[in-house]
């Protein structure tokens, strides 16, 4: 007699431990905790450590078993926007800090804050690190997927089995690389964004940096910041048009290289040292067949997701965070919690055409934004439609479109301060202290001596004047 009892549980696999895979397993977690019965949920990670993106490597190319390197992370990044409008909603910065912080912290000090939510609720048990998914297949027959593996570790590879795939594998990881004539004659270093790792490199040196999007502005002003001599920016359409200091300019795109001499579009030319190529990244999804790939640009609602999430032709294939962003965390939760939902049949899927429709109606909207206040208000109006599918702990949405819009004006006013302001939360009613040094003259961005108070004078004397004489 046969002992072991066939389960008839589903099973879910998440590719990718970054902020939108742990958003899933934190979902589960939530229904789990509130007395629910889950499927079983396996996470595979390439990375030795969840993350995502927000895991620094000094490694370039690839990593320590032949993969290409996933994060494009670098040193002295410090958030690009307020931390306000990125908080989870089931976990604040006050919880996890346990006193008011600055609004733009450094990048170990969210990494520090990503994984305290994740430490709390116990899901490192869900993940295999050092894991690589190398093919999807879909078996109309038993209505599941099969997913090859490679454990990297200890190179071994093997195929399982899942009812429902969460792909939340980022898309900022495969750098879309321009050819510009001549510049493999260009005597100094090309690198991508992705293979950046800090401004120290460039210090009295003249950079090119071609591109007009978030990187390029920050990678821009981070060489700035660190002494860089000058730093010109090369753009394609539209100028990022703040009001730059002297030593950063903006010009038209790049025609082509003489040596180390770049041509521009408008005709001028200039000699440089370095170019960093910021031109943006690629949806890459290697390990999915041709009719389950999604295929499409950076923008802020990617065609064949229904709901931004499941994929139309086959809607047990999610897709997380493969929007362009303003909104990162708390968004990548309000999806995840709708692809529970479903995934636990607690949430109807219409019909195909019926999601086909409500696709287009939000890709019409899309079309007709026209500025980045349009973007906000768009983005956390597709946050408020996901919200009003599920249990998300709810946030004030349209308080934190305000602040991103506040953001903007902040750096249109002054691209180098901008990082000095504060906000307050709209999960907890805090307001963030004022960081104790001004963001240029911070160039230390450790979670040490960014959480380090300098005790007032006041204070010191209280302490001085109890001293015995």
């Amino acid at each position: 007699m046969n002992n072991k009892r066939k389960t008839t549980k589903k099973r879910v696999g998440i590719i990718g431990a970054g902020p939108s895979g742990l958003a899933q397993l934190r979902a589960f977690e939530a229904a789990k905790h509130a007395g629910l019965e889950v499927p079983e949920v396996v996470c595979f990670e390439k990375q030795s450590n969840w993350g995502g993106m927000w895991n620094y490597s000094w490694r370039t190319g690839v990593g320590k078993y032949g993969e290409p390197i996933h994060g494009s992370m670098y040193k002295y990044l410090w958030s690009n926007g307020p931390k306000e409008c990125l908080e989870f909603s089931d976990y604040s910065f006050d919880e996890h800090f346990k006193k008011p912080i600055s609004s733009y912290p450094p990048r170990p000090v969210l990494f520090d804050y990503i994984q305290g939510r994740i430490k709390k609720n116990k899901i490192r048990d869900y993940i295999r690190f050092d894991t690589t998914a190398r093919w999807v297949n879909y078996n109309d027959e038993t209505e599941k997927f099969e997913v090859v593996f490679d454990d990297l570790k200890i190179d071994k590879t093997y195929t399982e089995e899942f009812d429902y795939l969460v792909v939340a594998s980022g898309h900022f990881s495969t750098p879309n690389m321009p050819y510009f004539k001549g510049i493999e004659q260009f005597p100094g270093q090309v690198m991508h964004a992705h293979d950046f790792r800090g401004a120290d490199p460039y210090k009295d040196q003249d950079i090119l940096i071609i591109g007009s999007s978030y990187s390029a502005e920050d990678i821009g002003v981070q060489c700035h910041k660190h002494g860089a001599k000058s730093v010109t920016l090369s753009y394609r359409s539209n100028p990022i048009g703040v009001n730059w200091p002297e030593s950063i300019k903006e010009v038209p795109l790049l025609t082509h290289f003489e040596d180390d001499i770049a041509h521009f579009k408008d005709g001028t030319s200039e000699r440089y040292d370095a170019v960093i190529m910021c031109t943006g990244y690629q949806h890459k999804f290697p390990f999915l067949p041709d009719e389950f790939r999604l295929k499409t640009k950076n923008n802020l609602y990617p065609d064949h997701l229904y709901k931004g999430v499941f994929y139309n032709n086959l809607p047990k294939l999610i897709f997380l965070g493969m929007q362009d962003q303003y909104y990162t965390f708390n968004m990548f939760d309000a999806q995840a919690w709708v692809a529970r939902d479903y995934m636990m049949d607690k949430l109807e899927m219409p019909s195909k055409r019926e999601r086909r429709v409500d696709i287009d109606r939000w890709l019409e909207a899309n079309e007709k934004l026209e500025n980045s206040f349009d973007h906000v208000d768009f983005q956390g109006a597709y946050i408020k439609d996901l919200l009003s599918l599920s249990d998300y702990p709810d946030f004030n949405v349209d308080e934190v479109g305000v602040m991103f819009k506040e953001w903007l004006k902040d750096k249109d006013e002054n691209i180098l301060t901008y990082r000095d302001k504060t906000f307050k939360s709209v999960v907890t009613g805090t307001m963030a202290e004022t960081h104790h040094t001004e963001w240029m003259d911070e160039l230390d961005d450790s979670k040490e001596r960014y959480l380090y108070q300098e005790e007032s004078e006041e204070a010191l004397e209280e302490v001085v004047g109890k001293q015995p004489v």
